[in-house]
């Protein structure tokens, strides 16, 4: 048959993209651009019948003359064609959970990686995911249904995890039943049970995670000391320690860095660090446009709001308050709230209201190149930007644990 009718990945669920804070579990796109994606290696397969049969779905229900192979071929050209593809010659092979809007897929790319699954439970972070590398992130990481497509054939692990409170409770009910509660099973209801459950189910080589530096001092650092026993009890020796961007770029933002090597592997006896801080200065300035829309600077409405409640608050002797940044130095840390009213990052202006940053200077401010594309509100922009990575702080990491990989 010869191709008549044009489709896109948008399109293959039969409707229009609706974008939703939370949507129902559908992997067809997920699925169809991850096998576009990995066609050239063997992960493929993993992806190939549902792939097939989902667009052969679509063919059928819209009528259209055209064969499966014909309309994946066709698609091609939307995976391909974006910002960031993957690196012909690539040298290992990775996963992102919890992926946001990519900054470890971009890092780990730079260092010659292949993502072979992706998964990010936000519609409006896929829509800016897929936008930059071609791929539609699979869903909610806790579902079976989204599980089951992640391959054995990978390398190393990435994940940027929420932290939540462990309950650790009913130890003494399960030794009265006579059941085993080993740390895995501590960790019950939370994310990072099945981030931990996925570690063991694939026995990745190696793996990188980031999380708030205040994971160290959680619930006195039970929370913490679970964590490494977890994945120690994985078979994994385990390096951490607390990160600041501002080595890498223009704000301080602390940050702890999690890799772990698979002992039946490396026997423990792997030689990795983690990278030395240069001492380098940056200045905000350096990242800021040189011209930026009035709709940036504050009202005086909440220019005025934001002076009284830091007054009243350094009456009470407490620290809360704008942050009107030194453009010689470094800013606070960008935040997921930042859309609010940017107080902790203030631009100032010579005869203005302050003006807060634009979606550009805040992916600036995280390490993204300008060649990465923002297809969102700002609001959503300035939540993404605030829950990032650091990009040149996670490829530094990177790159030592992927040296100590290839050797």
């Amino acid at each position: 048959m010869k191709l008549k009718e044009r489709i896109n990945i948008d399109e293959i669920d039969g409707k229009k993209y609706r974008v939703r804070i939370v949507e129902p579990i559908d992997n067809k796109k997920a699925v169809i651009t991850h096998y576009l994606h990995n066609i050239d290696n063997g992960v493929a397969k993993h992806f190939k019948k549902d792939a097939f049969k989902f667009v052969k779905e679509y063919i059928k229900n819209e009528n259209l003359s055209m064969v499966a192979e014909e309309a994946l071929q066709q698609l091609l050209f939307e995976v391909e064609n974006v910002p960031f593809p993957t690196p012909e010659n690539y040298t290992f092979k990775f996963i992102d959970l919890f992926a946001g809007i990519g900054g470890f897929r971009l890092a780990m790319q730079n260092l010659g990686g292949k993502c072979v699954f992706t998964s990010e439970w936000d519609n409006f972070a896929k829509i800016t995911y897929r936008a930059n590398f071609g791929e539609v992130p699979f869903g909610d990481i806790t579902k079976d249904e989204t599980k089951k497509y992640i391959p054995n054939d990978f390398d190393v692990l990435c994940a940027g995890f929420p932290c939540q409170p462990f309950s650790i409770a009913g130890v003494s009910k399960k030794n009265a039943l006579g059941r085993l509660h080993g740390f895995l099973d501590e960790t019950q209801g939370t994310l990072f049970f099945d981030l931990a459950r996925i570690i063991e189910d694939k026995k990745p080589k190696a793996f990188i995670l980031e999380n708030v530096k205040n994971l160290l001092s959680h619930d006195k650092g039970k929370t913490f000391k679970i964590i490494l026993a977890t994945l120690k009890e994985l078979g994994y020796s385990i390096h951490y320690k607390v990160l600041d961007g501002k080595h890498f770029v223009p704000q301080h933002r602390e940050r702890i860095l999690i890799v772990g090597f698979r002992e039946e592997i490396f026997g423990g006896k792997e030689t990795f660090q983690f990278p030395d801080m240069s001492n380098k200065k940056y200045a905000l300035k350096k990242i800021l446009e040189k011209e930026v829309e009035k709709k940036y600077t504050l009202s005086d409405h909440l220019w005025f709001y934001l002076q009284e409640y830091a007054k009243k608050h350094k009456a009470k002797g407490n620290g809360f308050g704008f942050g009107l940044t030194d453009l010689t130095g470094i800013s606070r840390t960008m935040s997921a709230r930042y859309y609010k009213d940017g107080a902790e990052i203030l631009i100032p202006q010579k005869d203005k209201n302050p003006r807060r940053l634009t979606p550009r200077e805040c992916a600036r401010l995280q390490g993204y190149p300008d060649s990465f594309l923002i297809q969102v509100s700002d609001n959503q922009a300035y939540k993404q930007f605030g829950n990032s990575v650091v990009v040149p702080l996670i490829q530094a990491v990177g790159e030592n644990l992927i040296k100590e990989l290839l050797k």
